[in-house]
């Protein structure tokens, strides 16, 4: 569904990261590691078109991301940046009502199927008693919640997700993460960005991890998420351990 081949991405004055290959189909996640400034939401505005390639190219179910009119993009892709004050004083359903916008002409208002969906969207978040607030007047996570229900409406084949679980609490994030693993099993794509090691592996079928303007790791977990990657990458030293359950966990490393 979306793939990069050799992609330079950053700003006319700075590059921030080059030679990045990766692709993500139906039914895949694939997962965004690195540091704090590494690029990730560089990376994510470039291969949605936002801010133009420095070089390489990014495709779309095999077209120029540059060739898609803005419509046909959101109806492809659906984008959850990471949640922040809006300026306008909408409420949490016309928020989420704005991911049916791809889906309607010009001058259209939404119709009662467009309004059912949001409903249904917001439902399955577990926010729809928040529909009538104003999305201002509610908590950095449950706009964040609100923003993936706007990605949800928008019934876009592939999610580009920006650190969905950041500002969650543990209920919220758990919620999310079974969110995404429901939509990878319904043939979705998704390509969303962690600061957690163990949530890739939980969820991914190929990580790619980011640092130093180059892509330090691609691959699948097991491939990436290693003791020796993310300590070269993070700058400190951890180990990856099993546990008894069976699980994966990444902790740091006590001489």
């Amino acid at each position: 569904m979306l793939q990069a081949h050799q992609l330079a991405i950053g700003y006319p004055q700075r590059r921030v990261a080059e030679g990045i290959d990766l692709a993500v189909g139906r039914g895949e996640v694939l997962c965004l590691l690195g540091p704090n400034g590494a690029g990730k939401t560089t990376l994510f505005k470039t291969l949605l078109g936002l801010i133009p390639a420095l070089d390489g190219t990014v495709e779309i179910d095999g077209k120029p991301v540059a060739s898609l009119s803005r419509q046909a993009l959101a109806r492809t892709v659906a984008y959850v940046p990471q949640a922040q004050v809006m300026e306008f004083a909408y409420t949490v359903l016309d928020l989420v009502l704005m991911g049916r916008t791809a889906h309607l002409g010009p001058f259209a208002a939404p119709s009662m199927a467009d309004y059912n969906r949001a409903h249904a969207a917001l439902d399955e978040l577990d926010i729809l008693d928040l529909a009538d607030r104003e999305a201002n007047r509610i908590s950095g996570g449950q706009r964040q919640l609100c923003l993936i229900a706007r990605a949800l409406a928008q019934d876009a084949p592939l999610l580009v997700m920006d650190e969905p679980t950041a500002s969650l609490d543990l209920g919220n994030r758990f919620l999310v993460l079974d969110r995404v693993r429901a939509l990878r099993e319904r043939g979705f794509g998704v390509v969303f960005s962690t600061h957690d090691p163990d949530q890739a592996r939980e969820l991914a079928t190929r990580v790619a991890v980011i640092a130093d303007g180059r892509l330090a790791a691609y691959g699948t977990p097991g491939e990436t998420l290693t003791g020796p990657t993310l300590s070269a990458v993070y700058g400190v030293p951890v180990i990856v351990e099993r546990t008894e359950s069976g699980r994966y966990v990444v902790g740091p490393l006590r001489t």
